[in-house]
């Protein structure tokens, strides 16, 4: 059932007091801001995506990688293109398939826009067990659904959402055109009860909401909310001062990465100009600030002719190891619990690794970035990323780690472009381990 207000008051008051808490830790110098960083070179790179009229809108985001059991070789990654919709490729980098993100209900109301994109094993249907692709459709506040079929005629993926699902966040469409919608996701199985949940950020808030992922008797997937929480918006610095991150006026610290670990329900939410957060993922119980960005504390005026944030002098109360954004969580699997939270710093283009096991507080373990190499170039601002720690055939022997590339070169003077970067998962352990 849905947070009571009375529970709900009590545990966003809990929230605030454990932000003031977290705000009291000492600040600590700040180093060169990855300087010292191994490098790691990516092996390829999908066709770059152009966020124009001529390129469909399309928008590189997040990618989720499915491994293929029968055929590791023969995985696929599964990626958002947000007004673009979805991209499926190979472990060559190669398009297979693009599915077009819908369109609004009406002439005039927001069109479909796919913004990330996660994975759920073997739920049943009543057609039988499949893998679903979910992913967040910002443009309609809804989930989508792709059953994945690795050699089905005409492509893998054949959308099975409900067409009765209703908005996640928004109360009607007017709201959702307001695009204060579904954003971040993250999926979940539930061990002990073999339940299946998304949990699902809000666009300029600090909402999560848990929904259960429900198979309908007529073989499509649709969701029932379950609860939500909120984050804080504001903290408690040393010496008394409340401190916010400058936005543009009305919005809220948002969330966009997440992943859950599966061993023991653990969520991870990069709050983006705040840091990590360590939380149930049933969300309940009270989260913990597990990192802070450098520009935690640091003031900042909203210029609304730029509608940029003008920064301040640095307050001294940041993280050492996190530029904001934070985005792009993803885990590092290892057998008897060990393995790396990865995240990415977007604002200094490099991805940090925590200890996995959390009875040893998630501890940093080291960095490193993504860098150019032959005709190849490196990961900037990147926004999403995805890791699985398993043999992939003879091209990825080790694991494979996908993450975005917010600035594909070579770039045109009119035209940005965006891409993913497909790396070798062992490079990257070897890096952390050196």
């Amino acid at each position: 059932m849905p947070l009571s207000r009375i529970r709900r008051s009590s545990v966003i008051a809990a929230l605030a007091a454990l932000a003031a808490l977290a705000a009291t830790v000492p600040a600590q110098a700040h180093p060169s801001r990855g300087a010292a960083l191994p490098a790691v070179a990516p092996r390829a790179e999908t066709a770059a995506l152009y966020d124009d009229e001529e390129g469909g809108a399309a928008d590189a985001d997040d990618p989720a990688i499915w491994r293929n059991a029968a055929d590791p070789g023969r995985s696929l990654v599964v990626a958002t293109a947000k007004e673009g919709g979805l991209r499926v490729y190979d472990l060559d980098a190669r398009q297979v398939q693009s599915l077009p993100a819908p369109a609004g209900p009406a002439p005039g109301d927001a069109p479909g826009r796919f913004n990330n994109v996660d994975l759920v094993h073997g739920i049943r249907l009543t057609t039988g067990r499949a893998d679903l692709a979910v992913t967040t459709d910002r443009g309609n506040d809804r989930l989508r659904f792709h059953r994945i079929d690795r050699d089905r005629p005409g492509g893998p993926l054949t959308d099975v959402t409900d067409p009765a699902a209703r908005p996640v966040f928004s109360a009607d469409q007017e709201e959702v055109n307001g695009q204060r919608t579904a954003y971040g996701l993250a999926t979940w199985t539930d061990r002990a009860t073999g339940r299946t949940y998304a949990l699902v950020s809000r666009r300029e808030t600090p909402t999560i909401a848990l929904l259960e992922i429900v198979p309908t008797g007529s073989g499509t997937v649709g969701y029932r909310k379950i609860r939500t929480l909120d984050l804080p918006a504001s903290f408690r610095l040393p010496g008394g001062a409340t401190w916010s991150p400058c936005a543009e006026p009305g919005q809220l610290p948002q969330v966009e990465g997440m992943v859950v670990d599966p061993a023991d329900g653990t969520l991870y939410a990069g709050q983006e100009d705040i840091g990590i957060w360590r939380l149930r993922a049933d969300l309940t119980g009270t989260p913990q600030l597990i990192d802070k960005v450098r520009e935690y504390g640091t003031p900042g005026t909203y210029d609304e002719q730029t509608e940029e944030c003008v920064p301040g002098p640095d307050a001294g109360f940041g993280g050492r190891r996190l530029s904001a954004d934070v985005e792009g969580l993803t885990l590092v699997t290892q057998p008897g619990g060990d393995g790396y939270l990865l995240a990415s710093s977007q604002g200094d283009n490099t991805f940090a690794a925590y200890d996995r096991e959390t009875g040893d507080d998630n501890e940093y373990e080291g960095g490193f970035r993504i860098t150019a190499s032959g005709a190849l170039d490196g990961s900037e601002e990147c926004d999403g990323a995805a890791a699985l720690n398993a043999p992939l055939g003879n091209k990825y022997p080790r694991g494979l780690l996908v993450v975005q590339d917010g600035h594909e070169t070579p770039v045109s003077a009119d035209r940005a472009a965006t891409n993913f970067k497909f790396v070798d998962l062992g490079k990257v352990l070897d890096a952390l381990e050196d």
